[in-house]
């Protein structure tokens, strides 16, 4: 896994695996790689995917089973939609609108593209 300076790894790594249960790579109530597992996987500190569980756990993405180690809640995927649906129109749309605005370009312009990219992502699947 590559990092970027832009944000906190913890962060990234929670990233991470919420699109690996969003992928269906990590399903509802199944286990979550241990925490050294993980940081052997992505080559960081265990404290730092330690912090990473935790982050997920006050979102209510995962939870601990005592002795058993971490799982996917079965509200994960409605979770995640929300939260990064929300996180994308607060934070990422904004500033993607003044790119669009600087750049002059209209909404029929994308739409097209758009289209193009669905149809592009469903003949993958």
């Amino acid at each position: 896994m590559q990092f970027n300076q832009s944000q906190a790894i913890y962060l990234q790594i929670a990233d991470y695996v919420c699109d690996r249960i969003q992928l269906g790579q990590l399903l509802p109530d199944g286990k979550v790689p241990s925490v050294r597992e993980l940081a052997v996987t992505l080559e960081v500190n265990p404290n730092t995917i330690m912090r990473a569980y935790e982050h997920l756990q006050l979102q209510e993405i995962i939870y601990t089973r005592r002795g058993m180690g971490y799982f996917v809640s079965p509200a994960a995927l409605t979770k995640l939609a929300d939260l990064r649906r929300e996180q994308f129109l607060t934070e990422e749309l904004p500033v993607f609108f003044h790119k669009m605005h600087l750049l002059g370009i209209e909404l029929d312009q994308l739409k097209s593209r758009y289209d193009a990219f669905r149809a592009a992502k469903q003949q993958n699947q």
